[in-house]
Parts: structure tokens; sequence; C-alpha cells
């Protein structure tokens, strides 16, 4: 979990209306990140289960997602933020959650991509938007996003909703937009790092620093139908 993927969260939390049960797939609160991590603040009342592979802060049910406890059909959403790169069998894990929503609920799924290794229990995937698209097929409407230097993400999220629930509207994805913008963004940094990394930049062009430079820059796509399946951008 990362500052700007708990902005991007609650934005989406903002926008549109979720149904529970909420169940939370790595749950587990990391030492030092709680203040990011606790999401449970951001559904005030709502039925909150949050699920790791391992017993710790935030965790009420010690599971695998491959192979979820929940009945069929009986959640209303599901959270998976910075998760799924640790799922040895992601396929797996995907086709879980999917199983587990009920046809009118939604998934919130998000994944680094420029990113170091981090262990528990191991790191194994990144996955680009295009992924995402391909990965979430199955939900007719959907917004994916990423966010950093254009060909070098640091992030790659999305909101995917089942058959059942109404597309998302142009007002839905307008007011997301907004949220973004308020809640969407890394911590500040010194004025004599953002120096020398324009300096350097400069010095030995932006390829290198981009992620830094870029990093709160984002953009997103809302698909609805086949029509968009050509909107997520091509690398150059």
């Amino acid at each position: 979990m990362n500052h700007f993927i708990h902005g991007v969260t609650r934005a989406l939390t903002e926008t549109f209306a979720l149904p529970e049960p909420i169940v939370e797939i790595g749950a587990y609160q990391v030492e030092g990140q709680e203040h990011i991590a606790n999401l449970r603040s951001l559904f005030p009342g709502k039925q909150y289960l949050g699920l790791d592979m391992r017993s710790g802060p935030g965790v009420d049910c010690v599971a695998n997602v491959e192979a979820l406890p929940q009945p069929t059909g009986s959640v209303g959403t599901v959270l998976a933020l910075n998760a799924f790169e640790h799922v040895k069998c992601f396929w797996r894990g995907l086709d879980e959650v999917h199983r587990v929503l009920r046809p009118d609920g939604v998934l919130i799924l998000s994944t680094p991509f420029h990113f170091r290794i981090h262990q528990f229990p191991h790191d194994y995937w990144r996955f680009t938007p295009a992924a995402y698209e391909a990965l979430l097929d199955r939900y007719p409407s959907k917004i994916i996003g990423w966010h950093g230097a254009k060909n070098r993400p640091a992030n790659v999220w999305a909101i995917a909703c089942r058959e059942a629930r109404p597309e998302i509207t142009p007002a839905e994805y307008a007011r997301y937009r907004e949220l973004m913008t308020r809640h969407a963004k890394e911590p500040e940094t010194t004025w004599t790092r953002r120096l020398r990394y324009q300096f350097a930049s400069w010095l030995c062009g932006r390829g290198p620093f981009a992620n830094y430079l870029d990093r709160n820059c984002w953009d997103s796509v809302c698909l609805n139908s086949m029509a968009n399946l050509a909107a997520i951008p091509k690398a150059a």
C-alpha cells in the first residue's frame, strides 16, 4: 500500500455506492503503514472482512485467495490493493474473486508495476494497463488507471463491475476524476531533492528520472462496451 493507491481507493469509495459485505484481500497491515493500510475507515458502518495468508493486524480471516472460503455469490465488494503481485497462481485468485462476487458485485484491484521486488511470501508478477484489460474482460464495465511515467507506470489500478451492476456513467467517471485530483497524491519531498532531479534530467535526459518527475501524473479510461477495447494507449 502507498499514499497514491490509498487516494485512488478513497476517490472510488466517494464516487460509487459499493455493496457490502466488503472483503479485503491482503489485509495485513505492515508496521509503519497503518495510517494508509487501514481501509476500514473508508467504509463506515459496512460489513467488512480482512483476509490474508497470515494472521496479524487487520486480518479477520486467514485464507488464500486461490481458494476463498466465502460462498459463491456472497460478497458485494472485493478490495485487492497491491496484493496480486504476491499471488503465485493469480489467474486462480481472479477466478475465485469472480466466483464469490454477487452478480452486482465490484472488484477494486491495484498492483505495482515499476517497483522493487518485495516479499511475502514472494513477489511474482507485474501487470500493465493492457494486461488489466485482458484479465478483467468478463467485467463489462470498468475503469483502468495508471500513474507515473507513461511507458513505465508506478502503479496500475481498476474498478470492475459485474454484469448485473449498471454501467459506469459519464457523471460518475467525471466525479471520480475530480476526486482523484484531490486525494491521489504522493507525499511532497524537499525542494532541494526536486531541484536535484530537475537538474540531473537537464544534464542526462529525462528518461532515467521520469518516475520521480511524473510521480503525481496519472490517467485512466472507462470501458463500458466492446467498442472501447482499443482505448488503452499503446506504448510508443
